[in-house]
Protein backbone atom coordinates (compact mmCIF):
# COMPACT_ATOMS: atom_id res chain seq x y z
CA UNK A 1 0.00 0.00 0.00
CA UNK A 2 1.15 3.49 -0.75
CA UNK A 3 -0.81 5.88 1.46
CA UNK A 4 1.76 8.62 0.87
CA UNK A 5 3.15 10.21 -2.27
CA UNK A 6 6.40 8.29 -1.75
CA UNK A 7 6.69 4.63 -2.86
CA UNK A 8 6.76 2.07 -0.04
CA UNK A 9 6.51 4.72 2.66
CA UNK A 10 3.96 5.04 5.45
CA UNK A 11 1.43 2.60 6.87
CA UNK A 12 0.47 -0.66 5.20
CA UNK A 13 -2.92 -2.25 4.61
CA UNK A 14 -3.37 -2.92 8.35
CA UNK A 15 -4.74 0.63 8.53
CA UNK A 16 -7.95 -0.90 7.14
CA UNK A 17 -7.98 -3.81 9.58
CA UNK A 18 -8.28 -7.39 8.30
CA UNK A 19 -9.12 -7.34 4.59
CA UNK A 20 -9.46 -11.04 3.74
CA UNK A 21 -13.06 -11.74 2.77
CA UNK A 22 -14.07 -8.08 3.09
CA UNK A 23 -15.51 -5.79 0.41
CA UNK A 24 -13.28 -2.77 -0.24
CA UNK A 25 -14.01 0.32 -2.34
CA UNK A 26 -11.36 2.76 -3.48
CA UNK A 27 -12.52 6.22 -4.51
CA UNK A 28 -10.20 7.53 -7.21
CA UNK A 29 -8.36 4.26 -7.76
CA UNK A 30 -6.17 5.55 -10.59
CA UNK A 31 -4.24 2.67 -12.12
CA UNK A 32 -5.41 0.26 -9.40
CA UNK A 33 -2.10 -0.71 -7.76
CA UNK A 34 -3.32 -0.41 -4.16
CA UNK A 35 -6.50 -2.39 -4.83
CA UNK A 36 -4.58 -5.09 -6.67
CA UNK A 37 -2.48 -5.52 -3.53
CA UNK A 38 -5.61 -5.81 -1.36
CA UNK A 39 -7.20 -8.30 -3.77
CA UNK A 40 -4.13 -10.55 -3.50
CA UNK A 41 -4.74 -10.56 0.27
CA UNK A 42 -8.26 -11.90 -0.27
CA UNK A 43 -10.34 -8.72 -0.35
CA UNK A 44 -13.19 -8.31 -2.83
CA UNK A 45 -12.26 -4.95 -4.37
CA UNK A 46 -14.02 -2.32 -6.45
CA UNK A 47 -12.15 0.67 -7.77
CA UNK A 48 -13.82 3.73 -9.21
CA UNK A 49 -12.27 6.63 -11.02
CA UNK A 50 -13.93 9.49 -12.88
CA UNK A 51 -11.38 9.22 -15.71
CA UNK A 52 -12.10 6.49 -18.28
CA UNK A 53 -8.39 6.46 -19.17
CA UNK A 54 -7.52 5.43 -15.59
CA UNK A 55 -10.04 2.59 -15.70
CA UNK A 56 -8.52 1.39 -18.98
CA UNK A 57 -5.01 1.45 -17.50
CA UNK A 58 -6.17 -0.39 -14.36
CA UNK A 59 -7.98 -3.08 -16.34
CA UNK A 60 -5.03 -3.53 -18.71
CA UNK A 61 -2.65 -4.05 -15.83
CA UNK A 62 -4.78 -5.82 -13.21
CA UNK A 63 -7.84 -7.11 -15.09
CA UNK A 64 -6.95 -10.75 -14.50
CA UNK A 65 -6.63 -10.44 -10.70
CA UNK A 66 -9.49 -12.35 -9.03
CA UNK A 67 -11.78 -10.29 -6.82
CA UNK A 68 -10.92 -6.98 -8.48
CA UNK A 69 -13.16 -4.82 -10.67
CA UNK A 70 -12.92 -1.25 -11.95
CA UNK A 71 -15.63 1.20 -12.95
CA UNK A 72 -15.75 4.70 -14.36
CA UNK A 73 -17.88 6.69 -11.93
CA UNK A 74 -18.14 9.94 -10.01
CA UNK A 75 -17.66 9.27 -6.29
CA UNK A 76 -20.86 10.75 -4.84
CA UNK A 77 -23.07 9.18 -7.50
CA UNK A 78 -21.49 5.76 -7.01
CA UNK A 79 -21.73 5.94 -3.22
CA UNK A 80 -25.39 6.99 -3.38
CA UNK A 81 -26.18 3.87 -5.44
CA UNK A 82 -24.39 1.41 -3.10
CA UNK A 83 -25.70 1.64 0.49
CA UNK A 84 -24.38 -0.84 3.08
CA UNK A 85 -22.17 -2.43 0.47
CA UNK A 86 -18.56 -2.06 1.67
CA UNK A 87 -16.55 -3.01 4.74
CA UNK A 88 -13.88 -0.44 3.92
CA UNK A 89 -13.74 2.70 1.79
CA UNK A 90 -10.41 4.30 1.01
CA UNK A 91 -9.14 7.24 -0.99
CA UNK A 92 -5.47 8.05 -1.51
CA UNK A 93 -5.00 11.60 -2.80
CA UNK A 94 -8.43 11.10 -4.40
CA UNK A 95 -11.98 12.45 -4.31
CA UNK A 96 -12.03 13.02 -0.53
CA UNK A 97 -9.69 15.92 -1.18
CA UNK A 98 -11.78 17.28 -4.07
CA UNK A 99 -15.38 16.75 -2.87
CA UNK A 100 -17.32 18.82 -0.38
CA UNK A 101 -17.29 16.73 2.82
CA UNK A 102 -20.81 17.83 3.75
CA UNK A 103 -21.95 15.85 0.68
CA UNK A 104 -19.34 13.10 0.69
CA UNK A 105 -19.12 11.97 4.33
CA UNK A 106 -22.81 11.01 4.76
CA UNK A 107 -22.59 9.02 1.51
CA UNK A 108 -19.44 7.20 2.63
CA UNK A 109 -21.08 6.41 5.96
CA UNK A 110 -24.18 5.12 4.17
CA UNK A 111 -22.06 2.92 1.85
CA UNK A 112 -20.24 1.26 4.77
CA UNK A 113 -21.50 -1.79 6.61
CA UNK A 114 -21.67 -1.73 10.40
CA UNK A 115 -18.16 -1.56 11.86
CA UNK A 116 -16.88 -0.36 8.48
CA UNK A 117 -13.65 1.61 8.09
CA UNK A 118 -13.03 4.80 6.14
CA UNK A 119 -9.42 5.80 5.47
CA UNK A 120 -7.89 8.46 3.25
CA UNK A 121 -4.77 10.49 2.68
CA UNK A 122 -3.72 13.75 1.10
CA UNK A 123 -1.05 16.37 1.59
CA UNK A 124 -1.16 18.25 4.91
CA UNK A 125 -3.11 21.49 5.12
CA UNK A 126 -0.99 24.62 5.47
CA UNK A 127 -1.76 24.72 9.21
CA UNK A 128 -0.34 21.17 9.63
CA UNK A 129 2.90 21.69 7.72
CA UNK A 130 6.23 22.16 9.39
CA UNK A 131 7.87 25.59 9.18
CA UNK A 132 9.87 25.79 5.97
CA UNK A 133 7.72 23.29 4.03
CA UNK A 134 6.70 24.97 0.80
CA UNK A 135 4.35 23.50 -1.75
CA UNK A 136 3.31 24.83 -5.10
CA UNK A 137 -0.38 25.53 -4.73
CA UNK A 138 -2.55 25.26 -7.81
CA UNK A 139 -6.23 25.98 -7.42
CA UNK A 140 -7.50 24.94 -10.85
CA UNK A 141 -9.76 22.49 -8.99
CA UNK A 142 -11.67 23.09 -5.75
CA UNK A 143 -9.97 21.33 -2.87
CA UNK A 144 -11.00 20.70 0.74
CA UNK A 145 -7.58 21.15 2.27
CA UNK A 146 -8.44 20.58 5.93
CA UNK A 147 -6.09 20.10 8.85
CA UNK A 148 -5.97 16.90 10.90
CA UNK A 149 -8.02 18.62 13.61
CA UNK A 150 -10.63 19.87 11.12
CA UNK A 151 -11.02 16.41 9.55
CA UNK A 152 -11.47 14.92 13.01
CA UNK A 153 -14.27 17.39 13.74
CA UNK A 154 -15.93 16.83 10.35
CA UNK A 155 -15.86 13.06 10.73
CA UNK A 156 -17.16 13.24 14.27
CA UNK A 157 -20.01 15.50 13.11
CA UNK A 158 -20.84 12.86 10.49
CA UNK A 159 -21.11 10.23 13.28
CA UNK A 160 -17.83 8.42 12.62
CA UNK A 161 -15.95 7.12 15.67
CA UNK A 162 -12.42 6.03 16.62
CA UNK A 163 -11.00 8.79 14.45
CA UNK A 164 -7.26 9.23 13.99
CA UNK A 165 -5.65 11.90 11.83
CA UNK A 166 -1.87 11.99 11.72
CA UNK A 167 0.83 13.56 9.62
CA UNK A 168 3.25 10.92 8.35
CA UNK A 169 6.71 12.47 8.17
CA UNK A 170 8.35 12.35 4.75
CA UNK A 171 11.28 10.05 4.05
CA UNK A 172 14.82 11.41 4.30
CA UNK A 173 15.55 13.94 1.61
CA UNK A 174 11.90 14.98 1.16
CA UNK A 175 10.14 17.92 2.78
CA UNK A 176 6.39 17.27 2.59
CA UNK A 177 4.58 14.80 4.82
CA UNK A 178 1.18 13.18 4.26
CA UNK A 179 -2.05 13.48 6.24
CA UNK A 180 -3.50 10.01 6.87
CA UNK A 181 -6.99 9.78 8.38
CA UNK A 182 -8.91 6.73 9.63
CA UNK A 183 -12.41 6.50 11.05
CA UNK A 184 -14.88 3.75 11.93
CA UNK A 185 -18.64 3.42 11.92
Amino acid sequence: MNWTQYPDHGPDESLLGPVHGRRVLELGCGTGCNLAHLATLGAECVGIDIAPSQRAKAEARWGDVPGLTFQTAEATEFLADHPNNFDAVLSIFGPVWFTDPTSLLPLVRRALTSRGVFAFSHRPAASDREPGEHLRDSRAVARWDYSAHEWTELLSSASFTSITADIIAPPDGESVGTLVVRAEM
